[in-house]
């Protein structure tokens, strides 16, 4: 009796457990819409896994290859940087070296400061030449003296070797020589030391009664003489002929 009951209470649990499950209503969830992202991840899944199971060598060289040329970039910058520095010292030590002798040129030489010492130069060399190297086959006393008054030192060996053809041809051919100072610039000026640029016409003339010796040549003449201030005046000390 109490088995039966036992199988009737079964059978009735199972039976209500059922329907209980066929009651019950199923849960469905709405579908996600794809999107480009997810598209774009789902398309690189492979390439990862490839990349992933791919051998690690080729990696290891283009990671070489990187660090190569970095060091080559990195020796390049340095040596340009090496090279601005040194052309930057080289710029400043020139600069600074030009100053320097622009400043003692500027200070020694008061032919580019003192005009009227300048001008006093000037004036007294024009002269100087005109007298020395005009020349008269009748009258050489006056040459003499102004050579003997105007030149000093190697400028009167200079002169006597410069004159020795025109005193042994004067008397013959009775020659007249004239010179005449056109310009003259004074390049420098160290206290009683100068050096002039002189820029001359030259006239040689013939007298003489035949026809062949007879006639006048003109010239132009350019040298440097370098003079020196002796008892108040100035003297020609050498002849630059540029020879």
């Amino acid at each position: 009796m109490s088995t039966t009951r036992h199988l009737i209470n079964r059978q009735r649990r199972l039976a209500a457990a059922s329907a209980a499950t066929v009651a019950r209503p199923r849960t469905v969830r709405p579908a996600q819409p794809r999107t480009a992202e997810a598209d774009d991840a789902h398309a690189a899944e492979p390439a990862a896994s490839a990349e992933s199971t791919a051998s690690p060598e080729p990696a290891a060289s283009a990671a070489r290859t990187a660090l190569r040329r970095l060091s080559r970039t990195a020796v390049l910058a340095g040596a340009l940087a090496l090279l601005t520095v040194l052309l930057g010292g080289f710029a400043a030590w020139a600069a600074h070296r030009a100053s320097d002798l622009r400043d003692s040129s500027a200070t020694g030489n008061t032919a580019l400061t003192d005009t009227a010492r300048t001008s006093e130069v000037k004036g007294a060399i024009a002269q100087d030449v005109d007298a020395v190297f005009s020349y008269d086959y009748a009258d050489t006393a006056r040459t003499d003296a102004a050579a003997a008054r105007v030149l000093t030192g190697r400028a009167v060996r200079q002169y006597a070797t410069m004159l020795a053809q025109v005193r042994a041809q004067a008397p013959a051919k009775k020659l007249v020589l004239t010179t005449t100072v056109t310009d003259t610039g004074v390049v420098t000026i160290d206290g009683d030391r100068a050096r002039v640029l002189v820029y001359a016409d030259q006239r040689n003339t013939s007298t003489a009664s035949s026809a062949s010796a007879g006639g006048s040549t003109y010239a132009a003449a350019m040298f440097a003489v370098d003079a020196v201030r002796q008892g108040g005046s100035w003297k020609i000390a050498s002849i630059d002929t540029f020879g």
